[in-house]
């Protein structure tokens, strides 16, 4: 009987299929990373599952579960049971959408969102500005970590 050593990705829309090949392998190191950074138990990871899905599913999930009928990135879901820390989903237009807009890599956009779930299920939140800041600090910690910049960093304007 083999062991579940990291957490699980589950590739549900066809689009995922057409991103980098090492885009899955690091949103595992990504999940592994932030439960390090925060302090967990690693053995945690096992218990922590994604699914790259599409927008009409993050919608579905959003308006079932927070009444909210429209498309988002990413949502998490604490588990509600000792056997799991919880269920990630990330939509691939909508991160397309906003890498784009924020002239940000698609690959560094959907490990952010992957590290922001995480801290998620963690018990970590952004409602208020104290919160956001503690979660923001850890999210760019974790992310320089793997090699990615500052996600809330605009960046500079090409002078006229």
């Amino acid at each position: 009987m083999s062991v579940r050593r990291g957490p699980t990705v589950i590739v549900e829309d066809a689009a995922w299929r057409n991103v980098p090949r090492d885009l899955v392998p690091s949103i595992k190191r990504a999940v592994q990373r932030s439960l390090e950074a925060a302090g967990t138990d690693m053995r945690l990871a096992a218990r922590v599952t994604v699914l790259l899905t599409g927008d009409d599913r993050l919608r579905a999930l959003n308006r079932q579960f927070r009444g909210k009928d429209k498309p988002t990135n990413v949502l998490s879901f604490p588990s509600v049971t000792k056997d799991g820390l919880g269920d990630i989903a990330i939509a691939h237009g909508i991160v397309t959408g906003e890498a784009r807009a924020q002239a940000k890599d698609f690959s560094h956009h959907a490990i952010h969102l992957a590290v922001h779930g995480t801290l998620h299920l963690l018990g970590y939140d952004h409602e208020t500005a104290a919160e956001a800041k503690i979660m923001e600090q850890l999210e760019k910690a974790i992310l320089a970590g793997l090699g990615i910049a500052d996600p809330y960093r605009r960046p500079k304007r090409k002078a006229a």
